[in-house]
């Protein structure tokens, strides 16, 4: 869950610049299989960035992109 919500935060940061209050409102995660000893990768997609409130899906992967092993969707609450 720490990977998503950097994911997340690197996304709202590169699309609204860095900001030291910008918080974590809500964080949903679903995961769809077992993690390996392996790297894992995540891709981070800004879905709506607002005034106050950036959304953000972040998708967690091993070895190949397609085999998702979660799935996640982060608000930020921005200052």
């Amino acid at each position: 869950m720490a990977l998503v919500d950097v994911a997340a935060y690197a996304v709202v940061a590169a699309h609204h610049g860095p900001e030291a209050m910008a918080v974590t409102s809500s964080l949903s995660i679903s995961f769809l299989r077992t993690c390996r000893f392996e790297p894992v990768f995540a891709d981070a997609e800004l879905l709506k960035l607002g005034r106050r409130l950036a959304t953000v899906d972040v998708r967690v992967w091993q070895q190949e992109e397609a085999r998702l092993i979660a799935q996640s969707t982060v608000g930020y609450s921005l200052p």
